[in-house]
This record gives C-alpha cells, sequence and structure tokens, in this order.
C-alpha cells in the first residue's frame, strides 16, 4: 500500500485450497476430465490467480459464462481450452475465432451461425452443444433437439461437436427427483446424437455419483470450498476468509442501544465492538442482528443493523485480551462456514462470495 499498511478489511483467498478442492474432485470425478468454472472473477476470488492456480494443478479446460470473461481468460491460460456458457449470438462470432474460444451453442439458431462461420472460413471450428434437460433457461428445448438429431449431417456442417452438455437444477438435494428426470433426458439426448463427449455435473453433480460424471465435470462452487449439499459433510477445503478490523471499543449501561433504527439493546452491561466492514464491502445488511463475527475463533453476535461501513458486535463474553483495537474479526472463513454466513444472510453461497467488494483488499496466499 502506497501511504500506509492498516487495512480496515481484506479477503484472503487460498490458492493452495483451490488447488486442493481441484485434486479433491478429480479423486470423486475419476475417470472424467475436471475442468476450472472461473466465470464471474472466479466467483469473486479473482479469475487470474485462480486460474493459474488451477493450472498450476493440472486443469487445462476453463469454463466462463461471458464473452469478455473469455477474451481475458484467454493471455492467462493461452493453450488451454475455454468454452463460453453464453453461446455464440451473431456478433460474438469474430471475437469467438480470433480469442479461440469454444462457445456452448444454445440453439439452432446459434448452431447455424456458428457452422456458417466454418463454412465461411473453410476450416471446421469446434463446438459445445448445450441441450436443456429441464432448467428451461439456456439450451436446445425438446423441438429443437429433435431437429438436430434428425439432420445432424446438416446441421453440424463445419462444426466438430466436442462437448455435448446440459445443467443440472437440484443438484444441490440428492433426493430431489429432477436429479434422476434431468440423467435420464440427457442418456435419451445423447442416444439420438451423433458420439462426442458429454457433461451433466457441476460440483454437486458430481457428489451425486458416477452416473452423474459422463466424460467431464464443470465444478464450481466447490473449487472455491462452498459445499454443494446441505445434507452431507462439505468435503472441500475452506478457500476465502473475510476480516475487518476493529476501529471501536466501548462499555455500555443496561438499555443502551446501537445502529441505525436502535434496533438493538443491551439487556445487561454489555462491551460493544465497532468494525470496519459493511454491506458497502459486501457484507450482507441482512446480517443485521442475525449473524456473528468471531474473534480468536470465539463467536460474538452482530448488534443492530449492518451499516455501508460498519458494523457492531457484542463481544461481551469474548476475553478482554483479544479485543483490542486493531484486532482482526472474522466474517467468513475457519470458524464461520460460507455456507452458515449465506443461511445467516438469507441467500445462497453463490451470491456471498461473488458480492465481496473491491474496497476490500485481496490478498493471495499458497498454502490451504
Amino acid at each position: 500500500m502506497s501511504n500506509s499498511d492498516f487495512e480496515a478489511a481484506r479477503l484472503t483467498v487460498r490458492l493452495g485450497a483451490i488447488a486442493e478442492n481441484y485434486r479433491i474432485c478429480q479423486r470423486l470425478a475419476a475417470p472424467a476430465e475436471v475442468t476450472g468454472v472461473v466465470k464471474a472473477d472466479a466467483y469473486g476470488m479473482g479469475m487470474e490467480a485462480c486460474a493459474r492456480a488451477l493450472a498450476a494443478a493440472g486443469c487445462d479446460t476453463f469454463f466462463v459464462a461471458r464473452l469478455e470473461e473469455g477474451i481475458a481468460l484467454r493471455p492467462i491460460v493461452p493453450g488451454s481450452r475455454i468454452f463460453v456458457l453464453d453461446g455464440a449470438q451473431p456478433d460474438m462470432v469474430p471475437a469467438l475465432i480470433e480469442y479461440r474460444l469454444t462457445p456452448a451453442l444454445n440453439s439452432l439458431a446459434e448452431i447455424a451461425a456458428w457452422s456458417a462461420a466454418a463454412r465461411e472460413m473453410r476450416t471446421a471450428l469446434d463446438a459445445a452443444i448445450h441441450i436443456d434437460t429441464g432448467m428451461n433457461r439456456l439450451g436446445l428445448p425438446g423441438n429443437e433437439l429433435a431437429t438436430l438429431a434428425a439432420e445432424a449431417g446438416r446441421r453440424l456442417d463445419g462444426l466438430r461437436v466436442v462437448l455435448w452438455m446440459s445443467h443440472l437444477a437440484c443438484a444441490d438435494d440428492p433426493a430431489d427427483r429432477m436429479n434422476v428426470v434431468q440423467l435420464d433426458r440427457f442418456r435419451t439426448a445423447l442416444a439420438m446424437l451423433p458420439p462426442a463427449p458429454a457433461s451433466l455435473a457441476s460440483s454437486g453433480g458430481i457428489l451425486l455419483g458416477k452416473d452423474y460424471t459422463f466424460d467431464m465435470v464443470r465444478p464450481g462452487l466447490g473449487l472455491y470450498g462452498g459445499r454443494p449439499q446441505s445434507q452431507r459433510p462439505n468435503p472441500f477445503k475452506t478457500v476465502a476468509q473475510l476480516c475487518g478490523r476493529i476501529l471501536q471499543i466501548r462499555r455500555v449501561d443496561v438499555g443502551e442501544s446501537a445502529g441505525y433504527g436502535a434496533t438493538f439493546r443491551t439487556g445487561r452491561p454489555s462491551t460493544l465492538a465497532t468494525v470496519a466492514l459493511g454491506y458497502a464491502d459486501g457484507l450482507m445488511r441482512a446480517l443485521s442482528n442475525r449473524g456473528h463475527g468471531a474473534i480468536g475463533g470465539q463467536r460474538a453476535p452482530i448488534a443492530g443493523r449492518v451499516s455501508m461501513d460498519l458494523i457492531t458486535l457484542d463481544v461481551t463474553d469474548i476475553p478482554p485480551r483479544a479485543v483490542e483495537l486493531g484486532a482482526e474479526v472474522e466474517f467468513l472463513g475457519d470458524t464461520i462456514a460460507l455456507d452458515e454466513l449465506a443461511a445467516a444472510s438469507g441467500t445462497a453461497p453463490y451470491e456471498i462470495l461473488t458480492s465481496f467488494k473491491p474496497r476490500v483488499r485481496r490478498h493471495y496466499v499458497s498454502g490451504l
């Protein structure tokens, strides 16, 4: 830092844990290829650093959502295969070709546009083709799938299909019937189409078992330490640790309030600590009077509302020697797990990870 070593808040990203989570996916999904999903700035952890860590661990295939993400990723992993999930709208085609990006084609119209580009270039172009098996989001719906299957030779002219793919809607719940429905639909679709590698599972799908892993898996949340299925222990290592520093400590009497709206009042003589972290940093306002911070591995409840820049904790039960000005308070990490923070915030772990703002400086460490 230019003027001071003081940082009010920081996000520590353990690159060694990302690499280990990649290896865990390899063990769970073998012999399927394990790829790296680095969309949304690697789930908020920083695409460049995370992609390099994954590449060093042996990852050679990556998935992004947006064209611009693929363009940014290309110089980071120059020799790797990069799939773009948004597909190939006509105005995307030149950049997809220039940056050697492989689109996941989501409709017959996109297949036609990509095929036309291949014929114009007089070369074969790689393509993934996304089949909708029940999410009704992206991918070929049933009528377009039937047309493609009946006219594959003509429709796929100039294309080299390197992947048939679909996406599970309910992989976070292994008991959900939708998983079996989508698996059966995907198998039926594959039987109708020319042979090519297939992919159905992201992190939750990997945990559903080998029926779902096919030739390739696409972990995202698991790579970054999230628990893909709440009903079973998390097999993945913690990646992210979010901390803020204590700016002020005060002792207050019974009946005193804290924060905007006076939504918290003390029921005993209390010690309150104000921490430099708020919703402008990505800590959800929904944590007001619900969540916790941790000091030295001991939890302290949030007292009052989370504000833009600050949050107050009731640290009355924390040993005084641990509560001092400048001490770090963890809101995500080894004591407070990602799924716990998400539950307290009333949202999903994905939103938590992708909500951290640039004001929270990222620190990358190589260890677990």
